[in-house]
């Protein structure tokens, strides 16, 4: 079986904010992205996994980590887990940058 991805463009890398989060939408799906001080962009869902969510690109940034905006979670931009003591995990997207252009493989 083939399984073909699909490459969106979804930002200019140049006007990504550093250390604050950007909304994209591909399709249904709302996306966050985060260009961290090492100039590294992650892509992981726009919504904080407790029940009442929380949308992240509102939280704040340190380091690779986004701190959720209603309950304080710290969720990992790298892989999506949000670390002890809280719990629970948002999905990620892989993330590509060439030249000036921000792309989301799916």
């Amino acid at each position: 079986m083939i399984v073909t991805k699909t490459r969106t463009l979804v930002a200019d890398y140049s006007k990504l904010p550093v250390r604050a989060g950007y909304a994209v939408k591909i399709d249904d799906k709302e996306i966050a992205l985060f260009k961290v001080t090492n100039g590294k962009v992650y892509g992981i869902e726009n919504r904080s996994p407790h029940p009442k969510g929380g949308v992240l690109t509102e939280g704040l940034v340190s380091g690779e980590y986004v701190f959720c905006p209603v309950y304080d979670w710290k969720i990992s931009l790298s892989d999506g887990k949000v670390q002890a003591p809280d719990e629970g995990q948002v999905k990620t997207y892989q993330v590509e940058v060439e030249g000036d252009n921000v792309y989301i493989i799916s």
